[in-house]
């Protein structure tokens, strides 16, 4: 992509968020670009997934002489994206970054991704059967490969065994039977309330949440197989479908959770008040210290014809550089495979390592409650490919919004469906400026 291509892109994309976060850029560029051996990594991570990451990435460093990485740490949300475009576009990125799977179509076709050397790779033990298929084919783009995935991070299920056993929800090893359909969910949530002594049954949180009812939706719509299709400039979506599952969410967050928040169905089962949570695989590292209780796990029930869970993937990519060096591209490579061989430290955060080794490893079979909800990385319900969806994006927020006017009642579910409709339409209905 040529210099102006990119300076055009740089003010059609990011408009006034890039200005908004242009001091912000300023001081991050400075880091990418210092005179240095080290290679440049940035990402997202913070608390318990930034210590992960910066263990993985002192095991890397004494394991290969001579590899040092300087890592950046940037806040994660729109502004993450809208820095890691800048520094492409001005060709001033670092040597490798972290993006999720759901952004990736807003990126690689604009040029602000570079491909990786699949055959260099190799060299490193890392192959493209070697990573989760699901996931690596989205990092493709026009044969070449742009993203490489370090992860599934799907929206699953936790349950307290003991409680679930009571309701008969369970089978004689603990694990989570099948529902048979909504009806089926719909009544053993009944029998869940009738013998929790909390009086709660299933928990979700959504309320004011920026993500959690395109999780919940995007589990539910691709199981019933109905088509909803960004491709063109007008939304194709099965309205009728998508109603159904609105509908069925209304009736899931019905009596107790239409207006619970995240954290509230977060405390509520970690103090066992509720034996069951709809939630993102990354909360088990925390659920797994709650006294007392023998925690189970699964993917996100099957309620309609066939399996789906949201998932979204951090994917490795490489910021597009106008002239790299071709010893540093080489030593970055090395990087990211040696993170690959050592996700299973990052599999503790409850993420699914995307490198397979990993995840067929012994250790790995044995690791709880992680494994009981592995088979989630087989059938992940990405987001649909466009350019304007993905995590942190404005449309995101308007989805939700839309769903949460139906769950709390304040508009019926066709209402709902039809905001959701026209949300999208407004999106594909600009041009897409990468």
């Amino acid at each position: 992509m040529s210099v102006s291509r990119r300076n055009l892109l740089r003010g059609a994309l990011f408009g006034a968020a890039a200005a908004a976060t242009a001091p912000a850029l300023s001081a991050c560029t400075s880091i990418a670009t210092a005179s240095t051996d080290a290679i440049q990594y940035w990402n997202p991570f913070t608390g318990g997934d930034g210590g992960l990451m910066k263990d993985m990435v002192s095991q890397v460093e004494r394991r290969v002489s001579g590899l040092r990485t300087t890592t950046t740490v940037l806040d994660w949300g729109a502004s993450y994206y809208t820095k890691l475009a800048m520094a492409s576009a001005g060709g001033r990125a670092p040597d490798v970054a972290i993006m999720h799977a759901s952004r990736f179509a807003g990126y690689a076709p604009g040029g602000l991704l570079d491909p990786w050397d699949m055959d260099i790779l190799r060299e490193f033990g890392v192959t493209p059967r070697t990573l989760n298929p699901k996931t690596y084919k989205r990092g493709t783009y026009q044969g070449d490969q742009y993203a490489l995935p370090l992860d599934t991070h799907p929206f699953v299920v936790f349950y307290d065994k003991e409680v679930m056993a009571k309701a008969d929800l369970v089978d004689s090893d603990g694990k989570l039977l099948p529902f048979d359909g909504p009806e089926g969910y719909l009544d053993a949530a009944k029998r869940l309330r009738s013998v929790n002594k909390g009086g709660l049954g299933p928990v979700y949180g959504h309320v004011n949440d920026t993500a959690q009812n395109w999780r919940m939706f995007w589990s539910l719509f691709p199981q019933t197989g109905a088509e909803f299709d960004l491709s063109g400039k007008k939304a194709v979506i099965d309205r009728d479908a998508a109603v159904k599952v609105v509908t069925f969410m209304q009736q899931l967050t019905a009596p107790q959770c239409r207006t619970m928040d995240p954290a509230t169905s977060v405390g509520s089962f970690a103090s066992r008040k509720a034996p069951f949570i709809f939630t993102g695989e990354w909360d088990s590292a925390a659920f797994s210290q709650i006294k007392g209780m023998d925690l189970g796990a699964a993917p996100f029930p099957q309620i309609y014809d066939k399996p789906a869970s949201w998932a979204d993937s951090h994917m490795f990519v490489l910021p597009h550089q106008d002239n790299p060096d071709p010893e540093r591209r080489r030593t970055t490579h090395r990087l990211v495979a040696e993170l690959f061989k050592a996700s299973f430290t990052w599999a503790k955060a409850g993420h699914i390592p995307g490198y397979l080794p990993v995840v067929e490893s012994r250790k790995y079979q044995h690791l709880e409650p992680q494994i009981d909800y592995a088979a989630a990385a087989k059938s992940p319900a990405l987001d649909p490919p466009a350019w304007f969806m993905g995590a942190g994006a404005d449309v995101q927020v308007q989805l939700c919004q839309s769903i949460q006017t139906a769950l709390v009642g304040a508009n019926s579910a066709a209402t709902a469906v039809d905001k959701m409709i026209t949300a999208l339409n407004f999106y594909l209905g600009k041009p897409n400026p990468a």
